[in-house]
């Protein structure tokens, strides 16, 4: 099974987490995780821009070979769905222009990946993730989801294969 740098991407228009990883085929391997958090004074497009501008920085020093994204959530409210929705749009736009497959996974098929249950709580897929890759503290809640997007993803990939 060739080598794979997978890029998870949890996006959102106010903090948007990152997560890298190595995958193998039999181990998952941290490579690195943060949050891009535009100022909340800028407008919304400035701030859709610092989002696509650092995903593209992320790109550049992790040299990912695909990318994964988590897709849209069931929101009650439309306004938050449709703001999810460009902060998603810019994080997939950032990952084709990185010269990357995109793969989307829904929230529930990340969180049945990871934690073994499609509807678990946020603090289960930080602990998880913890586990996984054996980090020595829990990743800020951001990045713990979009190393659980890769995480995902990795294994997603091995069944396809």
């Amino acid at each position: 099974m060739p080598h794979e740098v997978i890029l998870g991407i949890d996006p959102g228009s106010r903090t948007t987490g990152y997560g890298v990883i190595s995958w193998g085929g039999s181990a998952i391997q941290f490579i690195g995780a943060g949050v891009i958090r535009p100022d909340s004074g800028l407008s919304f497009a400035e701030r859709l821009e610092e989002i696509y501008s650092g995903l593209l920085e992320v790109i550049a020093r992790h040299s990912p070979t695909v990318s994964a994204v988590e897709g849209v959530f069931q929101s009650v409210n439309a306004r938050t769905a449709l703001l999810l929705g460009h902060a998603r749009g810019v994080g997939i736009l950032a990952a084709v222009h990185g010269g990357l497959p995109v793969f989307e996974y829904s929230p529930m098929a990340v969180k049945q990946a990871v934690v073994g249950y499609g509807r678990a709580e946020k603090a289960q897929v930080q602990r998880m993730v913890q586990i996984l890759l054996s980090l020595s503290k829990r990743p800020a809640q951001d990045a713990a989801d979009a190393l659980a997007v890769a995480i995902c993803h990795a294994h997603s990939s091995g069944i396809r294969r």
